[in-house]
Formats: C-alpha cells, sequence, structure tokens
C-alpha cells in the first residue's frame, strides 16, 4: 500500500552525524514503541530521527490513521514538536491540510494521531513526469488554498514540496509536515528543501516570509509542468553533493539558483498559456520584491486567468456571428433587405398608430372633461332666478334700463374668470346673452357694435350645424333647448375666429326665453389639459416639430386648436380639411370611432410649408358626442428614421463585407484555431492524469533524512 511519505519528514535541519544516526535507526526491526488503546497497528510507514509513523486501524470505527510516535526522545526538541502540533491543530479546519485527530503528549513515548491518506504524497506520482497544464493547475490551487489559511491563522509553511503535499481519495491536494513552519512575527530560520527552498531561504540568518512559501509553490508547479524541479540537473547536484559543511552548501544553492538557467523552459510546455507561465516566472523571481507579496495575490492570478481564459469562447463567438450575419446578407441580397424592411416598416407605423391611438384618446377624455367644465360653468349661471328675473323684467321694458342685468352678468363672468386664473386656465375670450329672437342683449367685454344686432343667423342660436345667411331669418327658427358647441366663426366684435358654447336659459314655465355663451379664439380652445401637451412654435426649431396635437371639428373639417393657430390668433385663418380627406376619416355613419391614418396631410402646411410640410402618422378620438375629435400627428419620416437608418446601415454593412470579408474571415479562423487547438490532446492529458493518480501503485519513499535535496 502506499504511504504518506510527509509525514516522517517534519525533522528539524540536521548535521551529517545526526543523518547517520538517523540512518541506523530506520533500519531497525518495526515494532511499535507504544501501546495505544483503541487502536491496532498494522505496520511501519517510516522512520525518523526522533521516531517512526505506523498505519493504524482505530477499533471503534475501522478507519485507518497514521500514528507519529516520537520512540527516540532523547534527541527530541520538545518545543519545536509541541510547536508543529499546535500549528497543525490551528489549521484544521481546512479542508486543503491534513488533519490532526489526537495528540498524547502525556504519554512514554508521546504520539500524535492524523489522517492517513493512501493515495500518497504529490512526489510519488511525479515519478512518471509532467502533468498536464490543466491538472497543474487544479493542483498548485489546491495547495494555495491551503497556503491561505495557514497564512491568515500567521502561520508560514517554510518547506514546501511534493512530499510534503498528500492525494486524499477525491484527489485533491493536502499540506502536511508543519514541522519547518514559522509564526508569521517569528525571527528564527527555517531551512526548507533544496531547489524549492527561496534562495534568499537559503540563509542561517533569514527572517521568515510569506513569500518563501510563494517561491516554493512557484517551483512545484514548475515541476509539475516539466517534470521536474527547477534548477535540478546533474551538473547542480554533484556541485551540491562536494561542500564539506551546510553553510557551503547553501551558498552553492543561491548561486546556482542565481546564475544558471532553470532548465527545461515551461513556456515550451503542450498547452502552457502565457498567463501561467507568467505566474510561475513572477513566482520564481529572485528577488522577493518582484514576487507576488503572499499566497492569496498567487490565487488572485490564477482566478484572473481562469476568468480570461473563459471569456475566449465569446471572443471568437464575437468575431464568427458577425462573419454569418455577413454570409447570410451574401445569400439573401437586396430583395431580402427590402422585404425586412417593409415588413418591419410596416410593424413600426402600426405601432406607431396604435400609440397615437392610446394618446388621442386620453386626450379625447381630458378635452370632454374641460367642455364638461365650461358647459357646467355656463349652465349654472344660467340656471340663477336672480339672472331669469332681470331678464324677464328687462323685457318687459323693451330692453330699456337694463343695468342691473349687466351688473350681475358682469360680476358673473368676472368670477367665473378669477375661478380660471387661480387653477391655472385661460379665461373666455367672451360672455354674452341672445334673446329668443336672436337679438344680444348683454356682452362682456362690452361691445357697442354688437349689442342689440341680430345674430339669429349663427349656430351657436338655432343649433343647426350651418350658419345660415344673415337678413333672411325664417320665423320659424327657435333657440337651442339644450347645451350645444357651435360650428366655428370670425367674431364682428374682434376680428378673430372663434368657438362658443351656448346654454338655453329658461323662465319659470321652462320655456326659453334667452341663450347664455362663452366664447374662445381658436388655437386657444383649451386650457386644460391640452395646453401643457401641445409645442410652442417660436422657441422651438421647426425641424424639431415632430409631434404635434390638435383639435378639430368633424361636422366642417376646421381646425379649432393647433400649434401654428395659437401662434395667428390675430389674423383668423381659415384652416380645413379638404373635402376627400374629410369624407374618408368622418363618414356621416361612423362619427364615434376612433380612426387613424398612416398617410396624413396637415391642412396647416398650406399655410406654413417649412414648419409643417410632408405626410404624417395620425389618430382621431371623438369627444364625446360633440362632433369634435382629438388629433394626434407625428412626423411619417421621423417615425419611420429608425428604419432608414437600419437600411442605410444594412446597405453599408453588406458593401462593405463584400471587400473585407475575406480578410475577417482570415483573422477570425487565424484566432480561434490558435486558441483551440490540440482540444482531444488537453482532454486526454487531463484523462490521463487522473487516472495515474488514482490507478498507480505509489511505491514507499526513503524516510525524508535521507533524501539528498534536504538542506
Amino acid at each position: 500500500m502506499p504511504n504518506t511519505p510527509s509525514l516522517i519528514t517534519d525533522t528539524p535541519v540536521q548535521d551529517e552525524s545526526a543523518a547517520i544516526d538517523s540512518q541506523t535507526l530506520s533500519r531497525q526491526s518495526r515494532h511499535p514503541a507504544l501501546v495505544l488503546p483503541g487502536f491496532a497497528f498494522e505496520r511501519c510507514l517510516g522512520d525518523g530521527a526522533f521516531g517512526s509513523v505506523w498505519l493504524a486501524r482505530e477499533e471503534n470505527t475501522g478507519r485507518l490513521v497514521a500514528v507519529k510516535v516520537y520512540s527516540h526522545h532523547g534527541r527530541l526538541d520538545w518545543t519545536l514538536l509541541a510547536r508543529e502540533v499546535e500549528k497543525l491543530a490551528a489549521l484544521d479546519s481546512s479542508r486543503h491540510i491534513v488533519g490532526l485527530l489526537a495528540v498524547g503528549w502525556e504519554s512514554d513515548p508521546p504520539y500524535y494521531v492524523m489522517e492517513y491518506l493512501e493515495n500518497g504524497s504529490l512526489a510519488s506520482h511525479l515519478v512518471d513526469g509532467a502533468f498536464s497544464p490543466s491538472e497543474a493547475v487544479r493542483i498548485a490551487m489546491g495547495v494555495l488554498h491551503g497556503l491561505v489559511h495557514a497564512h491568515g491563522r500567521g502561520i508560514l509553511h517554510c518547506d514546501l514540496k511534493p512530499g510534503n503535499v498528500l492525494i486524499d481519495d477525491d484527489l485533491s491536494p493536502r499540506l502536511c509536515d508543519f514541522g519547518q513552519s514559522r509564526l508569521s512575527h517569528e525571527q528564527d530560520p527555517a531551512l526548507g528543501t533544496l531547489y524549492y527552498m527561496a534562495p534568499e531561504q537559503a540563509d542561517l540568518a533569514a527572517h521568515p516570509d510569506a513569500r518563501w512559501d510563494v517561491y516554493a509553490l512557484g517551483a512545484l508547479l514548475y515541476h509539475l509542468l516539466t517534470g521536474v524541479p527547477p534548477h535540478r540537473d546533474t551538473h547542480s547536484e554533484r556541485q551540491l553533493a562536494a561542500t564539506d559543511s551546510l553553510a557551503d552548501r547553501l551558498a552553492v544553492y543561491r548561486r546556482l539558483v542565481a546564475e544558471t538557467e532553470r532548465g527545461p523552459d515551461h513556456r515550451r510546455e503542450a498547452g502552457v498559456d502565457r498567463r501561467l507561465a507568467d505566474i510561475v516566472d513572477r513566482c520564481l523571481q529572485l528577488d522577493p520584491d518582484d514576487r507576488f507579496p503572499n499566497a492569496q495575490s498567487v490565487l488572485d492570478a490564477f482566478h484572473t486567468r481562469a476568468r480570461m481564459r473563459s471569456r475566449r469562447p465569446l471572443i471568437a463567438a464575437g468575431g464568427v456571428l458577425p462573419l454569418l450575419l455577413v454570409m447570410a446578407m451574401f445569400l439573401f441580397g437586396i430583395s431580402a433587405t427590402n422585404d425586412a424592411v417593409q415588413t418591419a416598416e410596416e410593424n413600426l407605423i402600426t405601432r406607431s398608430l396604435e400609440s397615437d391611438a392610446v394618446s388621442s384618446r386620453i386626450m379625447a377624455r381630458g378635452v370632454e372633461r374641460e367642455l364638461d367644465s365650461w358647459k357646467q360653468e355656463l349652465t349654472d349661471v344660467a340656471a340663477s332666478p336672480r339672472l331669469r328675473d332681470l331678464l324677464v323684467a328687462a323685457a318687459e321694458r323693451d330692453w330699456h334700463g337694463r343695468d342691473a342685468l349687466f351688473e350681475h352678468l358682469e360680476t358673473q363672468r368676472l368670477q367665473a374668470t378669477g375661478s380660471r386664473a387661480r387653477s391655472g386656465r385661460n379665461p373666455d375670450a367672451s360672455w354674452f346673452v341672445v334673446d329668443a329672437k336672436g337679438f344680444q342683449r348683454w356682452r362682456g367685454p362690452a361691445n357697442q357694435d354688437t349689442i342689440d344686432q341680430q345674430w339669429a343667423h349663427r349656430d351657436y342660436f338655432h343649433g343647426l350645424g350651418k350658419e345660415l345667411p344673415n337678413g333672411d331669418i325664417p320665423d320659424t327658427l327657435q333657440p337651442v333647448n339644450k347645451p350645444h358647441l357651435s360650428l366655428a366663426f370670425r367674431s364682428r366684435a374682434t376680428g378673430r375666429a372663434i368657438v362658443a358654447y351656448s346654454v338655453p336659459i329658461r323662465d319659470s314655465e321652462n320655456s326659453v326665453i334667452a341663450i347664455l355663451a362663452g366664447t374662445r379664439e381658436l388655437g386657444s380652445v383649451l386650457s386644460a389639459p391640452y395646453a401643457e401637451y401641445k409645442p410652442r412654435l417660436g422657441s422651438t426649431p421647426t425641424q424639431d416639430v415632430d409631434r404635434t396635437i390638435a383639435i378639430l371639428d368633424s361636422r366642417d373639417g376646421r381646425l379649432l386648436d393647433h400649434p401654428w393657430l395659437h401662434t395667428h390668433i390675430a389674423t383668423a385663418p381659415v384652416v380645413m380639411l379638404d373635402r376627400p380627406t374629410q369624407a374618408k376619416l368622418f363618414p356621416s355613419d361612423e362619427k364615434d370611432l376612433v380612426r387613424v391614418h398612416d398617410d396624413y396631410s396637415d391642412p396647416v402646411s398650406a399655410h406654413d410649408a417649412d414648419t409643417f410640410p410632408g405626410h404624417w402618422l395620425a389618430a382621431f378620438s371623438p369627444v364625446g358626442d360633440t362632433g369634435w375629435y382629438a388629433l394626434v400627428q407625428e412626423r411619417r419620416d421621423q417615425a419611420l428614421q429608425p428604419i432608414a437608418a437600419m437600411r442605410k446601415n444594412v446597405l453599408r454593412t453588406w458593401l462593405g463585407a463584400l471587400t473585407v470579408s475575406g480578410l475577417l474571415l482570415t483573422l477570425i479562423w487565424g484566432f480561434a484555431l490558435k486558441t483551440f487547438s490540440n482540444p482531444d490532446q488537453h482532454a486526454a492529458g487531463n484523462t490521463t492524469d487522473r487516472q495515474r493518480l488514482l490507478n498507480r501503485p505509489v511505491p514507499p519513499p526513503p524516510p525524508a533524512e535521507g533524501d539528498p535535496d534536504n538542506a
């Protein structure tokens, strides 16, 4: 069965006399030096200067353990041995370090019990040569985890080598033999093993340093990759063997490390990448300041390397996928591009119109609420008994002496104006009262040109949906008997285009004796919630007006509110849809449906072709049963700009791919082939290494005292 070689190498540095004595003791008969209750000794695994290591079986559990018995305690430095056990106990929580199971210092001879790992040491497996880079990295990282744990407890190993790394049942490395270990604050020297020992460590006056373990880790990894430790060859072994003393041997070792090449170039080993080679080289730097500062920084470097390697397939895919796209473009060509663009354009138009329709419905509800508020405001005034009495009295006096009527109505108008101002809404342009015959009996603000004139031909009076010829009023014409939103008309008082909301005023017998109307100028028909949405021309560059909200009257196709109208209130322009568009958008039998138009022409373009040119996407939502529609429109070219950009980019990419595809193919596939060369060889190497760890019989190594590399 394989043994645990490093369990017997945790001894202090010996001089030549001690080495001869230990060799004599190792040849003595194999009999345990004590009886250990609960354990049955099976065989000796090896001898050392201060005792022997035995394979024993725990009788209660049947578990195999390794028992180190200090049978030659006449030579024993109890302080060193106690310190070793204390450190093993402190590191017992790490699965990367061989566990301490029991200690018997009161026994004669003393002993301690450790885990037994039958796969043996890493040194016995390196007899067959180097490991694959992937397996070497796996083992090195396991060792690093153990070192990081030890360093975190303030313990430096100081003698890291393959013989002090055991392989457990999961083929994971486990650190052992802390006989040469030191606490980080200690000043005592600690010699390691030649070819794994840092050059500055090979000095009897050296102080322990975490970078000693970093160097030893680099030497161990170098051995795993190349099959031999650094600087070890026949010439170096002869020079070391020719020395007469320990001090001379250490001096020769320091000179060999400083002046000779390391032997096999680890960078030329199959599968060794640049980052891995750089980690090895930095660990083996002669100057400690040039090395990694501690085991954790080496572990971080391995993690960085792993992250970079994991990204390589993604980088390669990032090069291949664009190339596949170029090839697809070759196959489909211009025809497929046009089909894709057309489909995308149709989808985008549909989504844009759906969005506009939602916006227009929201606006229509807002407009309807605003109109309801306007109507309620006028209705409340018209329902006043005081107003009714004043009108009846004035009519009985043939409309003489109307001061009380004027004062009452003006007070109501000013109160409404103040209420609007407090809520941030614009006031009405005017209020007026027209009697049942169509004569205007009051107006606020006052205007003598309209008072006592007949206005029965206006739509706000009769509600017929049209203007009648002035001077030819039928005797049967009656005023509206319910609230009515009029068609737009030009005010004779101001010369501006306005729209009126009229409500009937009834007497005590419910007969209409007059109407009360409020007017608003086109361009500012609504003050909320519409005002905050519509763009303000004049402060905004015309090319930025790519979305517009407006109000139009489907009864005659006239625009009532529009950003452009707001800036042209004084000129009172008549802006209307043309007849074909009006008939298409608002058929007489479908007045209450939401409508969309993918090729709408803004009628304002006839007055301002620079600001509102071209074609628009538009959605129309009815405002209750008023005949008004809330309109949301956006420039067609702006809405389709992503499609135009896509068409341009696709064509540019397609044409560019014709000239550079050959170069891209060469570069990308060259990189891919270099990156992923010989994957089967790597996989086979990894499998072979694991099989070697699992199946290969491990011969027992010689005792540590006979190791020619021991300093």
